[in-house]
């Protein structure tokens, strides 16, 4: 009877044990890799075709994290509407960590001031997860054009009734965005040419159809490097590393002038903290390292490692700044 009871007691004792053995397991079960963050694919929208410095920027990236996190980063381009669509879908999928977009200045803090109707807000419907880097823009000339520095373009500008013309990629975009703010800034007279695509502007201004283009240094640099294009300036803080020996439009006299095209990465709003602090991690990581700069700089982008903060802060600052500009120049896309 004794031996019968002993026997009971320790089978009794025994289960207990397991039983706090497994709740003791249960939060580590939950930190195993086959648990964690991420545990499949995730898709990066890229609201804009195959081939462009976004899109070939983007690649990049998505193919650099998907070495850091061990899962495949697949790309995935929605195009239309200026990249308001593409954006838009990113702006109303899940917030897992699994859909992330591929953010340009362009599409969330100038359409948003061009636009009368955009489906996202860029402040309310994204978690800021870094910015990848600045495009350097550059205002550069026709070889016969007779103005060869930024002071020289502005009176040759003020003297012609008609205004001088500048090429841009568009109604819109960053260029003239920036060309527009360099009109306000210094009272030049300059006139908008619109084209299809940076391209083309390049093309008629080498042959010689209009005097000025703004556009990327990564179009650029191969025509003022062979001296087929008269560079004045870059719009960017400080100079070009492609194109040291080109002044920056404050070095030319105007100050605080600084406008880049950047490029970055953005989760929907409301994904978790620490999903957005890991993709963070490995985006810095990526642009931090010597491989990456140097891969940037071949597409004209300088790499910025930052916080989601700063990158959020960013976006606030410069859909502020473009709305006065956009006001004041009466600019609208239909």
């Amino acid at each position: 009877m004794k031996n019968r009871n002993f026997k009971h007691q320790w089978l009794i004792g025994l289960f207990t044990c397991f039983s706090f053995l497994g709740l003791a397991l249960q939060p580590s079960l939950a930190q195993t890799p086959k648990n964690a963050y991420p545990n499949k694919s995730i898709r990066l929208i890229i609201p804009f075709a195959p081939a462009g410095v976004t899109d070939t920027s983007g690649r990049y990236i998505a193919d650099q994290l998907s070495k850091k996190l061990g899962q495949s980063v697949i790309v995935e381009n929605r195009t239309g509407a200026s990249g308001n669509i593409g954006t838009g879908f990113v702006a109303q999928a899940e917030p897992d960590g699994y859909t992330l977009v591929l953010g340009f200045d362009g599409t969330l803090v100038i359409n948003p001031n061009v636009f009368a109707k955009i489906p996202f807000d860029s402040v309310k419907d994204f978690s800021p997860v870094g910015k990848i880097g600045d495009a350097v823009l550059i205002l550069v000339a026709n070889n016969n054009f007779p103005g060869k520095t930024l002071s020289e373009v502005i009176q040759i500008s003020k003297k012609d009734p008609s205004g001088l013309s500048y090429g841009t990629s568009g109604t819109g975009g960053t260029p003239h965005i920036a060309g527009e703010l360099l009109k306000q800034k210094t009272g030049a007279n300059l006139i908008h040419i619109p084209y299809k695509g940076g391209g083309q502007a390049l093309i008629d201004v080498l042959g010689g159809s209009i005097p000025l283009v703004y556009t990327a240094v990564a179009g650029a640099a191969q025509y003022v490097n062979t001296n087929r294009l008269t560079a004045i300036a870059v719009s960017s803080k400080t100079r070009a590393p492609s194109l040291p020996n080109v002044p920056t439009f404050i070095e030319s006299g105007v100050p605080n002038f600084e406008v880049s095209s950047w490029v970055g990465l953005l989760a929907p709003t409301g994904t978790p903290k620490p999903i957005i602090q890991k993709l963070n991690s490995a985006l810095n990581e990526i642009l931090s390292s010597k491989e990456g700069r140097d891969r940037l700089e071949e597409m004209g982008i300088v790499a910025t490692p930052e916080t989601p903060e700063q990158f959020e802060e960013q976006i606030k600052v410069d859909l502020a700044k473009y709305k006065a500009v956009v006001k004041a120049a009466q600019i609208k896309v239909e």
